[in-house]
């Protein structure tokens, strides 16, 4: 069976993520030792012990999640096991982005950190909202947002039928929450963000990442891979460059994506790295799916004994 790799983005870290694989696998441990070279700092104590306070800042989030992905792709590497799509919510697109060959687990560790960095200074501390909008249709929301008067809020996320995220100015994301209550949302929820991601807030972030992002050396994917902002195959990796830099501005378009690659024929999906986030959206978006995941040694056992049964 034809099977994608999905890669979580930021919000599924946790203190604890990556341990038992980094105590399982030697190649696992050097993966953490080289991230930790790059970042000059313990990526391993960091993400094992905490504080959440710390590992939870948006440029040490970032690195950090990628490494504990990689180690859980690097894990079923081991046992044999390989995609035949890969796919990544928003930061978990780098993570899909090593697994494919287009960027190398050290210049997606320098990068991503850059990346934190970058997205934390573009707005002002307390100006943006980010809010998750639960039981509405994707086209009322977008009518919503579009008559909002106090300000720009848009949607940041189109994650499953029912779940959507929106971002924008604070006063902006406020006025279009109480408007979509009104519109019959079930709940709107402020998310525990700092950044105001993929919204044209972040275009100025968006230029100067294009920067730093030209310094990095980036190869034709050699996996199918599906991007956030077309929810297409890319596999130029001049259109992945592009791609990424939007990324930080544009929507992502997530429930297209794994509608784009179940319509290629790919029906099990594999959720490689911490958490279960984007075992759910699978679910809700293609419920006949077989949706597996691996995060720890236990899982990947699980996994790895259900995909070669």
């Amino acid at each position: 069976m034809k099977t994608c790799f999905v890669f979580p983005g930021q919000g599924s870290q946790a203190v604890g993520m990556g341990k038992s694989l980094h105590n399982a696998f030697g190649e696992v441990k050097r993966l953490y030792d080289e991230a930790s070279g790059v970042l000059g700092y313990d990526v391993a104590e960091l993400s094992f012990n905490g504080p959440a306070e710390e590992l939870n800042k948006t440029h040490r989030t970032q690195p950090c999640l990628l490494t504990a992905s990689i180690a859980a792709f690097t894990a079923l590497s081991l046992k044999g096991i390989t995609p035949s799509a890969v796919a990544g919510h928003s930061l978990g697109e780098y993570s899909a982005l090593v697994a494919a060959g287009s960027l190398s687990f050290r210049d997606a560790v320098r990068i991503t950190e850059t990346r934190g960095k970058i997205m934390q200074e573009a707005v002002p501390e307390g100006a943006g909202l980010m809010a998750a909008v639960l039981g509405l249709e994707r086209g009322v929301i977008d009518e919503i947002c579009k008559g909002v008067s106090s300000g720009y809020v848009s949607v940041a996320n189109y994650n499953c039928p029912g779940q959507t995220v929106i971002s924008g100015e604070r006063t902006a994301v406020e006025e279009a929450m109480g408007r979509l209550k009104e519109a019959g949302a079930k709940r709107t929820v402020p998310l525990a963000v700092s950044v105001p991601s993929h919204c044209v807030l972040m275009e100025e972030a968006g230029r100067r990442f294009e920067a730093e992002l030209r310094e990095i050396p980036v190869r034709d994917a050699q996996v199918h891979f599906v991007n956030n902002t077309g929810a297409r195959f890319v596999s130029d990796s001049g259109e992945i460059r592009e791609s990424l830099v939007l990324q930080l501005s544009r929507s992502v378009l997530w429930e297209d994506c794994i509608r784009t690659i179940s319509a290629s024929g790919i029906a099990s999906f594999v959720e490689v790295g911490p958490g279960k986030v984007l075992s759910g959206l699978v679910k809700r978006i293609e419920p006949a799916a077989a949706i597996l995941n691996v995060e720890d040694t236990e899982s990947l056992d699980s996994t790895a004994a259900r995909i070669t049964a």
